[in-house]
């Protein structure tokens, strides 16, 4: 068991024995890297010194062993006894998603024997400090352990950090270099503002001078100084071209994008320390053709939330997502819904829109979309024996009593649903075609009318689910403010069979998004629908009047003849009875989806018994092939709970990073005095005080008359417009659901801002304009 040993002895698989930093410091000096001559202080001498004990007075005090002091020592005469730095090395430190950045403790400038044993209980108690415990338990890390590295001190004429990827643009191809005076910790503690290198692929080199505020150096004896800055030379070219180098190799050996301390003293450059970047963007993903960015537009939609690793191993792929890439696979258009998000350590960290690939059967795909077109009727689709047979399937499955089942048979219901929903693309397939002539021939002929402008409200009339749930969600507030129900404790007999009634029907609609398991559905959230029906309750429903653009179209001088009228009230209800089943499919096919949930939930329910995880839902994080292949082993609960706690920790880490930059995907458009600009979605002007609503949890802050601001929509969304003035969304476009019920309830839309939740906040006074897709003061 080694209590001390050189740095060379470690590398990454050395963690336990070594710390993140450590093991890191290790792996470069094996791969010939200029790092400063060392050694690391173990995990074991820590551990033998501790004995259990916690709290930073204790190590502060304590007296090393012999055997581990004399250790120390001689490591410390084989480095030639001078001035060393001593790190704090822990086991969590410098991993994916943990870096622990500053909260453990540095000391520079060490000289002598004492002063460096007592540097060395210093790092051990800073394990124990308030701000270290709070971030471990931030991250749900409790078991950590603490080594020391020491090493060589070097006096740096210049130093400081250099990134592998850019960490503002996460541009991978671009490496960040910061550099000032002195030793490197002016730069990394953020005393100075430092010169600043961005260097591309090229080697071409950006400069901006920085202002050296500060120099910190050692003293004689021991310790650093502080020193007013000086105005120091830039780097010479060649010192940039080899950090340039260095960084690169290192980020290659990793595999990772690192950052990394260096210094730069007596002609020669040191690395002093490397570790994963965290929280760093998605690369950007360049500019989009008008196919990517309308693929993009819906994508960014429906994923509004970080999608977990078991939304990626269960209803991404299997799920809506997946459905609609074998409906366009189906018509020679590969790629299209596949592959758009990029994990890193088994987490989603970017969002990339596809670029779809015609194959040689978009050819034939004119053909097959004629004949289909012809034989399936939209309007007649649920009568179709493979979607009755669906129902009837569904059904079964969801009045199974998973609770009951063991392990087992269990863990085979999320396969079962996804064989449920399989049939369910050719479904589409084959009735997708005559709505989608029914849309172009109704398009065409009202351009050729001079009357496009009516496209858009001609869509309306057809009765489809979101709207019944709409008008059962009315009913229920006109319910509950006629018998009190919202402010009783219980509510009335009468109200609760209504709102049971309503959640047998409706509870499987998503809060987030249907194409992902994790977001909780409104069985699982009923708190949702109660706001919903608290703020449909604050006065009586009235109905808006909206503009029948039928009327209007028929009153065209061409259209005076009862044949053309009735032809077009003809094509007019085809185009609406596709709409309709656009949206009833959607409706439909995402009934399995909240048994998968509840399946995956009390797989989660029964790992926390056996002690592998700590609330059910962390299954989320897990993939569910580990979930199939798992054995009710010691070995196997500690390599699942190890699993689950790295992902959850870089989940963590991306909190604060976009998938994508919506920028890419909502470019700004200049809109004169706009304070944002987006699609125009649905027609109209009007003022009234901002709402931002981020999340379902947030519906019943709605008020009457409110301009509802929200980052997304679904269906689940669109009880909200009833009393909405205007709505703007950070996503989406003209053809998703916010857009189609807002002119449906004849409210100004303006869609895909990218920025409408992070300009406006609540209370301000503004102008939707809806045909201009602008969003201004209110005059």
């Amino acid at each position: 068991m080694k209590l001390v040993a050189p740095l060379s002895t470690f590398g990454r698989g050395d963690l336990a024995m070594a710390g993140g930093k450590g093991a890191n410091l290790g792996e470069l000096v094996r791969n010939g890297l200029p790092v400063p001559r060392g050694f690391v202080v173990t995990t074991h001498a820590y551990d033998q010194v501790a004995q259990g004990h916690t709290g930073r007075a204790y190590f502060e005090q304590v007296e090393l062993p012999d055997d581990l002091r004399q250790a120390v020592l001689d490591a410390y005469a084989e480095l030639g006894a001078g001035p060393v730095a001593v790190r704090s090395s822990a086991t969590a430190e410098d991993l994916p998603g943990a870096a622990f950045a500053g909260q453990q403790d540095t000391y520079l400038n060490v000289v002598g024997a004492e002063a460096l044993l007592d540097a060395v209980r210093r790092c051990w108690g800073s394990l124990w400090t308030d701000r270290a415990v709070a971030y471990r338990a931030r991250l749900g890390i409790d078991d950590v352990s603490i080594a020391v590295v020491v090493q060589s001190m070097v006096e740096a004429d210049t130093a400081g950090v250099m990134f592998t990827a850019n960490p503002v643009s996460g541009d991978r191809t671009q490496l960040v270099i910061d550099a000032s005076s002195g030793l490197g910790e002016a730069v990394v503690s953020g005393l100075v503002t430092p010169d600043h290198y961005v260097v591309d692929a090229e080697g071409g080199v950006e400069f901006t001078a920085g202002r050296r505020e500060v120099v910190i150096r050692g003293k004689a004896g021991g310790g650093v100084t502080r020193e007013a800055g000086v105005t120091g030379e830039r780097l010479p070219d060649a010192v940039v071209e080899e950090l340039a180098e260095l960084g690169r190799r290192v980020a290659g050996h990793f595999g990772r994008p690192q950052d990394i301390e260096w210094a730069w003293a007596g002609g020669r450059v040191y690395l002093l320390q490397a570790r994963p970047m965290t929280a760093l963007p998605p690369p950007p993903v360049g500019r989009l053709n008008p196919i990517r960015r309308r693929l993009a537009t819906v994508l960014v939609e429906y994923v509004p939330v970080r999608p977990y690793p078991i939304d990626m191993s269960t209803w991404l792929p299997y799920g809506p997502a997946g459905l609609m890439g074998k409906v366009t696979g189906a018509f020679g258009l590969h790629s299209a819904f596949e592959g758009f998000l990029r994990e890193e350590d088994g987490v989603v960290y970017a969002l990339v829109p596809p670029e779809p690939r015609p194959t040689i059967r978009v050819l034939a795909a004119p053909f097959r979309v004629a004949a289909k077109a012809r034989r399936y009727d939209p309007a007649r689709w649920t009568e179709d024996p493979r979607f009755l047979d669906y129902l009837a399937a569904v059904r079964r499955l969801a009045a199974r009593d998973l609770a009951a089942m063991p392990w087992e048979e269990l863990v085979r219901v999320p396969r079962q649903t996804f064989a449920l929903v399989a049939p369910v693309a050719d479904l589409r397939v084959d009735y997708l075609p005559r709505t989608g002539l029914a849309l172009l021939r109704l398009l065409v002929t009202v351009k050729l009318l001079r009357r496009g402008a009516l496209f858009g409200g001609l869509l309306f009339g057809a009765v489809t689910r979101t709207s019944e749930a709409n008008e059962a969600l009315v009913r229920l507030a006109e319910l509950a403010r006629r018998t009190g129900a919202l402010d009783a404790d219980p509510p009335s007999a009468e109200f609760q069979a209504a709102f049971q009634e309503f959640m047998t029907e409706y509870g499987h609609r998503e809060t987030a998004s249907p194409i992902l398991v994790t977001p909780p559905t409104w069985a699982d959230d009923p708190e949702t629908v109660r706001g919903l029906i608290r703020m449909l309750a604050a006065e009586p429903h009235q109905r808006k009047e909206t503009d029948d653009a039928l009327e209007r179209l028929l009153d065209h001088p061409l259209l005076r003849h009862p044949r053309r009228r009735a032809r077009m009230r003809r094509w007019v209800a085809a185009t609406r009875a596709g709409i309709a089943f656009r949206e009833d499919s959607h409706f439909y096919f995402t009934m399995p989806q909240p048994i998968l949930r509840r399946s995956l939930v009390e797989l989660g329910r029964r790992l926390c018994d056996k002690g592998v995880l700590d609330q059910p839902e962390d299954v989320f994080h897990l993939r569910l092939e580990e979930l199939e292949s798992f054995q009710d082993t010691a070995a196997d609960r500690a390599r699942l709970r190890e699993v689950a706690r790295a992902r959850a920790v870089k989940r963590e880490e991306l909190a604060g990073t976009r998938l994508i930059d919506p920028a890419a995907v909502f470019p700004a458009v200049q809109g004169g005095d706009a304070l944002i600009t987006g699609s125009p979605a649905s027609g109209g002007i009007t003022t009234g005080p901002v709402k931002v609503i981020r999340e379902p949890a947030e519906f019943g802050k709605l008020e009457s008359g409110d301009v509802l601001v929200c980052p997304y929509t679904n269906p689940s969304w669109t009880p909200l417009f009833q009393r909405a003035a205007a709505v703007v969304v950070d996503s989406g476009g003209a053809a998703s659901h916010a857009a189609i019920v807002a002119r449906e309830y004849g409210i100004p839309a303006v869609m895909g801002t990218g920025t409408g939740t992070s300009v406006l906040e609540d209370g301000r006074l503004v102008t939707v304009n809806g045909d201009a897709g602008t969003v201004t003061e209110a005059a």
